[in-house]
């Protein structure tokens, strides 16, 4: 079986936004890191922005517009680090930069991985098709990245987002002790591999 998927389209059309002078792209609504348009007073969030079309997304964004618009100070949207998830079987879960991009920006980098095989929560399961890659600043150990495939890796992506925004390291994620049996095991051994220190590997 294929699953095709044509993606997002979105539905900006009789909103009005010629006449009040609101700036559309091919993608939707030309908006800044605030999610402010081109037009003074005016925000758009969601779907319509062409960013990336998830709920968590538009619930971020929409915060990011309030707190702007009643002049506080947000964090501007950062749509790198923003989890990306796919809930198929089995799951697809990322953020931040693929081995690829960080070498192009010009990183030096390590990768750690670790397959879901080797995992006992996994094991108990029966859902050992998957894996945990990290991306990692050869140079600082920081975390530039993560990619997974696997059983609830989507549960997994809170952790490596909050040690990405603490600029957590490897050698930090390895450190830290992890229940067992668990799938979050599969961080741990990961960020242990980009050392070249992982155990159950």
């Amino acid at each position: 079986m294929v699953l095709v998927a044509v993606g997002v389209q979105p539905n900006i059309e009789e909103l009005g936004l010629d006449a009040a002078g609101v700036a559309v792209d091919r993608s939707g609504i030309v908006v800044d890191e605030f999610l402010a348009t081109n037009v003074p007073g005016v925000y758009a969030i969601g779907d319509v922005t062409g960013k990336m079309p998830l709920a968590h997304v538009a619930s971020a964004q929409a915060v990011t517009a309030v707190e702007h618009i009643m002049g506080m100070e947000p964090q501007p949207m950062d749509y790198v680090n923003m989890p990306r998830t796919t809930y198929c079987n089995p799951q697809i879960a990322s953020f931040g930069l693929t081995e690829a991009q960080a070498r192009e920006q010009g990183y030096e980098v390590n990768v750690g991985v670790f397959n879901a095989l080797a995992n006992g929560k996994a094991l108990a399961m029966g859902e050992t098709e998957g894996m945990v890659k990290l991306v990692v600043d050869a140079r600082y150990g920081e975390l530039l990245g993560g990619h997974m495939i696997g059983p609830e890796v989507t549960e997994l992506l809170g952790e490596l987002s909050m040690t990405r925004m603490l600029e957590g390291t490897t050698l930090e994620l390895g450190w830290t002790v992890h229940a067992h049996p668990s799938l979050s095991e599969m961080l741990k051994e990961a960020a242990l591999s980009a050392q070249g220190r992982a155990v159950h590997m």
